[in-house]
């Protein structure tokens, strides 16, 4: 008989761990959800650059923004609203490819670059873009975490997202620069910021 109460300890740490197992499985049983976020904005320029997408620019140039500004404060723009004359462009040309040059930047890769960016802000135009896509994934009324879709293309600054549903839900979106156009300021990451409606 005494080695029968002896065990009766042993049994109930064996069953523990299955009871405490079912409690877990109750609350883990939780669903979520995922909800599409919304982007906007994110084309914002530095003010040093008066309307110029230098962090799109000097990506696909393959260049960090800091250089594509030094070699550009030796370029003379035309006044707003003319045509520069060819000699101009020329020079401009010139001093630009001797700054960056260097780096490995050659005349045809800085035409396409130019091209591809070149917009008219006056006219409401922008440089092309693509809009990125993402979900959050919703516990409980909580934003766990996002899930980029597609990264999109074209942000020169980092948009802002919010979650249908979670209007205290904010987050932070990280940019990505390469050569590639389709990949030139697209989203690479999404990290929460703040998880919850206020």
């Amino acid at each position: 008989m005494k080695r029968f109460h002896q065990l009766l300890p042993i049994a109930a740490i064996l069953l523990a761990p299955s009871a405490m197992a079912t409690a877990q499985a109750a609350t883990a049983g939780t669903p979520t959800t995922r909800v599409a976020v919304v982007f906007s904005a994110g084309h914002e320029t530095d003010p040093r650059d008066r309307g110029r997408p230098v962090v799109l620019v000097a990506g696909a140039l393959g260049v960090p923004p800091e250089v594509f500004r030094e070699a550009f404060t030796h370029v003379h723009p035309a006044p707003a609203g003319t045509e520069p004359d060819p000699q101009q462009v020329r020079e401009n040309k010139d001093a630009l490819l001797s700054a960056l040059g260097r780096y490995g930047v050659t005349n045809d890769r800085l035409d396409t670059v130019s091209n591809y960016y070149r917009y008219v802000r006056r006219r409401g135009e922008l440089w092309p873009t693509k809009p990125a896509t993402a979900y959050a994934t919703v516990k409980d009324g909580v934003v766990v975490g996002y899930t980029v879709t597609n990264s999109g293309s074209g942000y020169s600054s980092p948009p802002t997202i919010s979650v249908p549903g979670i209007p205290g839900a904010t987050a932070l979106a990280q940019l990505t620069f390469n050569r590639a156009f389709e990949k030139n300021g697209s989203v690479s990451a999404i990290t929460v910021v703040s998880a919850k409606a206020k």
